[in-house]
């Protein structure tokens, strides 16, 4: 959760140090040898931002988060749904790692939608941390389905008419 710049991060940036790569980039964060520190909630809003930048998911969180949110959304001063919704990280000195819940839309295909999920939270989340992102899980709970009402987490089983599709 805390990244520290150092003098080890110093010789690193001239040359001079034996170690490679990762702690390079920090230097120029704080070359007085102050600490750089990233919350949590942070790097959720990032990686919920990323998230919801690619074409093809329709909304975040699981069920049960997607419904205390609607209601969150339905009291006065509120606004929309929260970035972090369905976005669950763990953040160390130099890592993180990022748990999405999502719906897709119908028709997407699930695998690229994943696959383009994952290389932009990666890329977002690094860039504007300076964290290393170890992996990006993809959790796929729900699709959107054309007409529906909006309540991706429905799942009624009945038909377009109200009756039962199933006997």
């Amino acid at each position: 959760m805390t990244q520290t710049a150092n003098s080890t991060d110093q010789r690193m940036a001239d040359g001079s140090g034996q170690e490679s790569g990762e702690s390079r980039r920090f230097r120029s964060g704080s070359e007085d040898g102050g600490r750089i520190t990233v919350a949590d909630g942070v790097v959720q809003k990032i990686a919920g931002m990323a998230c919801r930048e690619v074409s093809g998911v329709y909304a975040m969180g699981t069920g049960t988060t997607r419904a205390v949110g609607a209601m969150r959304d339905r009291i006065p001063g509120t606004t929309g749904p929260g970035m972090a919704q369905g976005v669950g990280v763990e953040v160390g000195e130099n890592e993180a790692a990022v748990d999405l819940d999502i719906v897709v839309e119908y028709g997407v295909s699930a695998n690229e939608l994943g696959k383009g999920i994952q290389r932009n939270v990666k890329s977002s989340v690094e860039r504007m941390t300076g964290l290393d992102v170890v992996e990006v899980n993809v959790n796929i709970n729900d699709v959107h389905l054309p007409g529906d009402d909006g309540d991706a987490a429905s799942g009624s089983g009945t038909g377009a008419d109200g009756e039962p599709r199933v006997s």
